[in-house]
């Protein structure tokens, strides 16, 4: 009979059975991780849709760069919440589009010549911002009241 999985539980790594498939998630998986580690210092970059596409690949590819990522003091635990329950940590998720809202409208006023190009900033913005924003945070606060 299965047993309930425990809610601290993170799913294992189940690695591809083709090398060459695996080989390409480790370079993919390797690349994502790169850019989110840029996007730390680069806030107009997202850090934690990176880290995540990282740690997917990372878990089809190699158990050794999963676990990895898992330990991580940094990325580890926006990675656990994301795959225990398909969340993003409330202060995390108002950061990202704090720096990201802040970036692209500092972006926005630099392109003042080109008006298809802050039009596009803006649609990708807030395109970004709403994704975001619809994904579920489990510590959110409560509205008193």
């Amino acid at each position: 009979m299965n047993e309930p999985e425990k809610p601290w539980h993170i799913p294992d790594a189940q690695l591809h059975p083709s090398l060459l498939v695996r080989m390409v998630l480790l370079a993919l998986g390797s690349i994502a991780l790169l850019l989110g580690i840029i996007g730390i210092f680069l806030p107009g970059l997202p850090t934690t849709p990176f880290i995540l596409v990282a740690a997917a690949c990372y878990a089809r590819a190699s158990e050794r760069f999963y676990h990895w990522l898992l330990r991580n003091p940094t990325f580890g635990p926006l990675i656990s919440e994301w795959r225990r329950h398909r969340s993003i940590p409330w202060r995390v998720k108002w950061l990202a589009i704090t720096l990201m809202s802040l970036t692209i409208c500092a972006s926005i006023w630099s392109f003042s010549g080109k008006a298809w190009l802050q039009v596009m900033l803006a649609v990708i913005g807030v395109s970004t911002a709403i994704w975001l924003w619809r994904i579920p945070s489990r510590d959110r606060p409560r509205r008193q009241g």
